[in-house]
């Protein structure tokens, strides 16, 4: 797999309060709190910021429409998530293993909103893919013996194109602010996006990225993000830690919204709603917590250095064809 990087995370010892409204978008603080101004104006939001989380990307089906936990339910899932990781299950036949403790980020906590899943929209949490495309998804995960067939991720590519889902390591973030612009830097695969803020329109349609055309402008105290122009090559998240979204493929309509607002000086609310039709019945939106954390070191991903993953794993399903002639059978 990819190289790994390290980097530290420091918790914030804010506490939000917390509503019973079914999205955590109104989730704030309800004192008068003012964010800092850049030169021109907007909430400065500048800085190092992680968003690690155990927060499951979707709901458990067990808990239906339940959005939030009670505290009481929150610590006892939290409770229950440190007792798996003190005994962790025994390794499986023809495991090789996973990462390196050290390279991995094993004590998250789950959002301090209590929410139960981080895709909020459906209100089920879960999201609702067209047969095609979950079929499709089902074959690039498994159909892992050929280059073509392997994810962005693995050729070292990109991660996916919503570049802002939390992983089990390389949470941070970076964001730079100058007048017109702002730059935010996501540490897997050190992808770093230019967002222009002076009104300029989408580049023409047929102007295709892996990571698409984002185009900024401000709604009040909150950078609104809008992403077309993606290529139909790739993924939407190319791993684990989406679950079911791993695999997903993307076509040329993918749009994806973003929304960034500081809430206090050490946390962003964020959400991002994404919309593929011919992926998903309907849209879906994810909402998380980006903490401010400013000794954490956001270091080179170098990820094609070194990566001999897809050697590997091709001289692996080589070696398997051969042996299954050898034996009479089919590869």
């Amino acid at each position: 797999m990819p190289a790994i990087t390290v980097g530290l995370i420091a918790c914030a010892t804010i506490e939000l309060a917390i509503v019973s409204a079914q999205t955590p978008t109104k989730t704030a603080s309800t004192h008068a709190w003012k964010a800092p101004r850049t030169p021109d104006g907007h909430p400065d939001m500048q800085g190092v910021w992680t968003h690690g989380t155990a927060t499951p990307f979707e709901r458990p089906t067990t808990l239906g429409t339940k959005a939030f936990y009670t505290e009481a339910e929150a610590a006892d899932v939290a409770r229950q998530a440190a007792a798996r990781r003190a005994n962790p299950p025994a390794q499986r036949a023809g495991d090789v293993g996973g990462d390196n403790e050290a390279f991995v980020d094993g004590d998250y906590s789950y959002l301090r909103t209590r929410q139960t899943s981080i895709v909020v929209e459906p209100a089920d949490g879960r999201l609702a893919f067209r047969p095609e495309a979950e079929k499709q998804r089902e074959f690039n995960t498994t159909s892992r013996d050929d280059y073509e067939t392997m994810s962005p991720w693995d050729r070292c590519i990109t991660r996916s194109p919503t570049l802002m889902l939390p992983g089990g390591y390389n949470n941070g973030i970076r964001i730079v602010q100058t007048p017109g612009f702002a730059m935010i830097e996501v540490e897997e695969i050190h992808e770093a996006r230019i967002i222009p803020t002076d009104g300029r329109p989408h580049a023409d349609p047929a102007i295709t990225t892996w990571t698409g055309d984002p185009r900024g402008h401000w709604e009040g105290d909150t950078l609104v993000v809008d992403s077309t122009n993606y290529t139909d090559r790739g993924w939407i998240s190319t791993h684990a830690g989406s679950g079911r979204l791993r695999g997903a493929p993307n076509s040329k309509a993918l749009h994806i919204v973003e929304r960034f607002t500081m809430i206090d000086q050490n946390t962003i609310q964020y959400d991002m709603t994404v919309d593929d039709p011919k992926t998903f019945r309907q849209p879906w939106r994810a909402s998380l917590l980006l903490n401010r954390s400013d000794d954490y070191r956001i270091y080179e991903y170098a990820c094609a250095e070194g990566n001999v993953a897809i050697e590997l794993v091709l001289r692996g399903a080589r070696a398997e064809e051969k042996a299954a002639t050898k034996n009479g059978g089919t590869p």
